[in-house]
């Protein structure tokens, strides 16, 4: 596809592009917001809970460890879930929009 020629704010108005746009952006919302939540609250607790964060769960290992544990799994996790979703739903409904585009059936 070339920008030759295409009417940006005609497709930008496509209602699968903007279905697509609007999911996309709410679902990466939502990741980043749990993920920044969590990344955050182990300073946070660090600062404000010391005593908590240096309770023993097992043997040596305190809760901090545990919560940096859980911090590198999340991410790990989220990475998995977006590209599960990603090959699932985004790029299916992107593929329908790039063939709207190319093929000119402007819904």
């Amino acid at each position: 596809m070339t920008a030759i020629g295409k009417d940006w704010a005609k497709l930008a108005n496509m209602p699968k592009f903007i279905e697509l746009h609007s999911r996309k952006k709410s679902f990466l919302l939502t990741l980043w917001c749990i993920g920044s939540i969590l990344f955050y609250l182990l300073p946070i607790c660090a600062g404000y809970a010391p005593d908590f964060m240096k309770m023993k769960l097992l043997g040596r290992l305190n809760v901090t460890y545990f919560f940096c544990l859980f911090e590198f799994i999340m991410t790990w996790a989220i990475a998995i879930i977006y590209t599960h979703r990603a090959n699932t739903y985004f790029d299916p409904l992107t593929k329908e929009v790039l063939a709207d585009i190319n093929g000119g059936g402007q819904a």
